[in-house]
């Protein structure tokens, strides 16, 4: 005799056996109308059932909850503003630091928690190189001494960069990085869960669909009359309690979704809170940014106002060197008036020009180098505002006070960046750089 199964009795009558005990989720069996069989439901192991979804979805075979349209928007905008982040971030770092290898160093001394140490930037290494040159070369030469002073110049430019480097890293750097290795990874976080949860969901979903399906197959074959003269009677039993099975199971497919859609629904709002929080993040990056560019404002300014200062304490030097070659440099020759304005117009066409008169010879030319006896031309000449102060280096130069105004003008064969100034019985060679024209 064949023994019961777990949870069947055998009846009174020979038609079958007869369940005694309703299914359980960890134990359970069905029944058809040709045999009873045990089975495992999917819901007792989530991990594999999610799983399982994935890969049906993978593989088209199974159906997929879609997130709503401003939820997907969201996704795409945090994803977005990580992809940006993280380009923006490495190259402010080779901006700060072009040399690969000292950006490598200053990262595993971040990662070691450890302070960077102090490392010595390009200006200031060419401000030691230009120092030595010049004590070598001996200070007191002329070259000796401009590279002194472009040196001590090239000094304070690495000083400002490295100002500029240590202020771009604290308030712009390091927000960033803070976004991308801590908001972004809850970020990630919380969406692997939602992911999870979702296939989980969708899982149930489809759970519940077999089993209706079951359902309703039972149901139809329990409605079929049963033949009494069938040599095995006891099949229209077991369908009939299939059916009932079925029914149970149902029951327990819709319980298990609506707490999986509870889970899902949950985890999507914490998800979107955080989300929306990438709103917050722009506008922190916004005021970090303004910041930086705040920085590097002050620091090209400073830049700027060391080469001004370099570029006055070379001029009284320059005034010698260029006299030099205006000495060694032959008078230009006598010139027809149009010749003249053709050559000498284009390179200052905002100064007066003395013209030379054909058959003369050009005394104004040769009398460069002595301005005091350079007549001025009888209308024409400008108006000019000193920038800054100017120590004359010889007699053919005039020495120049900031915010004084001056009379200048060109004579032919000058070099261009020098002319004429007059202040009172004063008269002598001004550098054009040191001068604001006026109209």
């Amino acid at each position: 005799m064949t023994s019961a199964p777990p949870g069947v009795t055998r009846g009174k009558d020979t038609f079958g056996w007869m369940l005694h005990e309703p299914l359980t989720r960890k134990s359970s069996f069905h029944l058809t109308s040709s045999s009873v069989s045990w089975s495992q439901p999917s819901s007792s192991n989530p991990e594999g059932r999610g799983k399982s979804q994935f890969t049906e979805e993978k593989l088209g075979q199974a159906e997929k909850t879609e997130l709503d349209a401003h939820f997907e928007n969201l996704l795409a905008r945090a994803d977005s503003t990580k992809n940006w982040t993280e380009k923006i971030l490495r190259q402010t770092e080779v901006l700060l630091q072009p040399n690969p290898s000292a950006r490598v160093e200053e990262f595993l001394y971040e990662k070691l928690d450890r302070k960077v140490p102090s490392r010595v930037t390009n200006g200031e290494l060419l401000a030691q190189y230009m120092t030595e040159a010049a004590n070598d070369f001996g200070p007191g030469t002329p070259y000796g001494k401009t590279l002194i002073k472009v040196g001590e110049t090239q000094r304070r430019l690495g000083a400002a960069e490295r100002d500029f480097i240590h202020s771009a890293s604290i308030n712009f750097l390091t927000p960033l990085r803070n976004f991308l290795e801590g908001d972004w990874r809850t970020i990630s976080k919380e969406r692997r869960i939602l992911q999870n949860r979702r296939l989980d969901l969708d899982a149930c979903k489809a759970r519940l669909k077999k089993a209706k399906a079951a359902e309703a197959k039972a149901a139809c074959e329990g409605d079929a009359v049963p033949d009494f003269q069938e040599t095995r009677p006891r099949n229209y039993v077991l369908s009939a309690s299939a059916s009932a099975l079925w029914s149970d199971e149902v029951e327990k497919a819709e319980h298990e979704l609506r707490l999986t859609q509870t889970e899902f629904d949950r985890q999507a709002e914490v998800t979107r809170l955080l989300l929306e929080g990438i709103s917050s993040t722009h506008v922190n990056h916004l005021r970090c940014l303004h910041e930086f560019v705040e920085s590097q404002t002050n620091y090209y300014a400073q830049c700027y106002q060391y080469m001004l200062d370099l570029q006055k304490q070379l001029g009284r030097f320059s005034g010698t060197f260029v006299g030099n070659a205006e000495s060694t440099s032959p008078p230009p020759a006598a010139a027809s008036p149009p010749a003249v304005a053709a050559t000498t117009l284009p390179a200052v066409p905002t100064i007066p020009v003395v013209p030379t008169i054909v058959g003369v010879p050009n005394t104004v030319a040769e009398s460069v180098l002595n301005p005091n006896e350079v007549k001025p031309p009888a209308s024409g000449t400008r108006k000019a505002r000193v920038l800054y102060d100017y120590e004359a280096a010889d007699s053919t130069e005039l020495a120049l006070l900031a915010d004084e105004m001056i009379t200048v003008y060109s004579l032919p064969g000058m070099d261009p960046d020098w002319l004429i100034g007059e202040r009172g019985n004063q008269k002598g060679k001004v550098p054009v750089t040191y001068l604001e024209l006026l109209s």
